[in-house]
């Protein structure tokens, strides 16, 4: 049941996730050990090229095969409610459309940076859909979920998971929602 990293991971050598957890945020490699699968890969990276662009341009990684995680927060009646939204690097995630009705809040914008990072245990840049909070939703753009491998956060700018859609699919609280990417 292996998985051919290669189509997404360009110039860098992926390993099993399971095996270099301390490439992971704590919540996700807590997310990662409970998955318990082989399938989940991670690469070490510089640093200073974890946003997408960067990582995509040095590394030789298809665009078209990252995807990006951003936390969304927005407001009824005085509660934030906050979502994990993952959509693929060529497209945007519909924030005040699709995201707003979903969570059902009059305004719906990207979590302050302060928030995201220390509600999700992540570093900024390095947000992945593995180990969000529990009662977040994740949605995620079917796109995604079709790629045969992506490349999303690990938690860390240091590093990059590298995984089949699907298994982004299959994380506790996740949704396909249509058009979330445009």
């Amino acid at each position: 049941m292996g998985v051919d990293w290669s189509v997404a991971a360009g110039t860098l050598d992926v390993s099993s996730a399971l095996e270099h957890l301390d490439l992971l945020a704590e919540p996700v490699a807590a997310a990662v050990r409970e998955l318990d699968d082989e399938r989940v890969g991670v690469t070490e990276i510089d640093p200073e090229l974890a946003d997408t662009a960067a990582f995509c341009e040095q590394y030789g990684s298809p665009l078209e095969l990252s995807a990006n995680c951003v936390v969304v927060a927005g407001k009824r009646a005085g509660e934030v409610r906050y979502a994990g939204c993952v959509v693929l690097a060529t497209t945007r995630a519909d924030v005040n459309g699709v995201v707003k009705r979903r969570l059902d809040v009059r305004k719906a914008s990207f979590a302050p940076m302060d928030d995201a990072v220390r509600l999700s245990g992540m570093e900024y840049g390095g947000v992945t859909p593995f180990g969000l909070p529990a009662d977040w939703p994740i949605l995620v753009d079917p796109e995604v979920a079709k790629a045969p491998a992506v490349v999303v956060g690990s938690g860390l700018r240091r590093s990059k998971i590298i995984t089949p859609g699907e298994i982004l699919a299959q994380l506790p609280g996740t949704e396909l929602v249509e058009g979330l990417g445009r």
